[in-house]
């Protein structure tokens, strides 16, 4: 089943209303008692419904957790759609300038903090979570995939674990860098990160800047999980075939 609502972020976008989706496994309805670790995932409208996506097609998360009967909550939220670079400037945990996009003022911090002080709290108290570090996960795709890497770093207290797929590294690589050199980590700290091997073309020095962040946190200790995905693509079709291998290690050992 999968719920749905408006919400606002007067922080960004005042009362102007975008959508969010709860999704809960077949057996939240006839087992009152348990309790269900918690997915946060960004652009919310490409997460479960193609009618939803921005392109006609969605990742498919529902189908995926129904057929494998996961036993997960996914939560997820609209991205902005404003024409002047809205979602970047939601999605940019840093202020960044590009040829092709301009200049950026990355909001990403003011997104996070509406998602860790309002949103969490809000599913937490409306639905049957656990809803401590260790059951409380986060995951998005190339700005929502940076966003994920960033929330696991930068809210390592609230996230144990993300999935960051095709995360858009070229938009900041100094920044983030430093942060994650400069912010302590929990020894229990999971991340799943992915890049499609034919994404390399779309950045110049796309595969250093990757391999650069993967070294960096092997030593932080972080258990990371990396994939060049064959053929791989910068689509949600690509990133729904990566569904299998990032759940298996958001749930690994838990």
């Amino acid at each position: 089943m999968i719920d749905s609502w408006d919400v606002t972020i007067p922080a960004l976008t005042g009362d102007e209303p975008r959508r969010a989706y709860v999704y809960l496994p077949e057996s939240y309805a006839y087992e009152p008692d348990r309790r269900y670790p918690v997915l946060y995932m960004f652009d919310g409208h490409n997460v479960f419904f193609d009618e939803d996506a921005t392109y006609g097609k969605s990742w498919g998360m529902g189908d995926y957790m129904d057929f494998t009967e996961t036993q997960v909550i996914i939560a997820a939220v609209e991205c902005n759609h404003h024409p002047d670079n809205g979602r970047l400037i939601e999605y940019s945990p840093f202020t960044f300038e590009d040829p092709s996009v301009g200049h950026i003022a990355g909001r990403g911090r003011t997104t996070m903090r509406w998602l860790t002080r309002t949103f969490k709290p809000y599913i937490d108290e409306h639905y049957r979570t656990m809803p401590g570090r260790r059951c409380t996960f986060i995951a998005g795709s190339s700005m929502g995939g940076l966003m994920s890497l960033f929330a696991l770093i930068a809210y390592n207290r609230v996230f144990s674990r993300a999935a960051a797929l095709s995360p858009s590294l070229w938009t900041a690589p100094a920044a983030i860098h430093d942060l994650i050199q400069k912010t302590p980590l929990r020894t229990n700290t999971v991340l799943y990160m992915d890049y499609g091997s034919r994404e390399f073309r779309n950045h110049p020095d796309m595969a250093c800047q990757y391999q650069s962040v993967c070294d960096q946190l092997m030593k932080k200790q972080v258990y990371l999980t990396s994939r060049i995905v064959p053929k791989g693509t910068h689509s949600e079709a690509s990133w729904e075939k990566q569904i299998p291998f990032f759940m298996e290690t958001l749930l690994y050992d838990l």
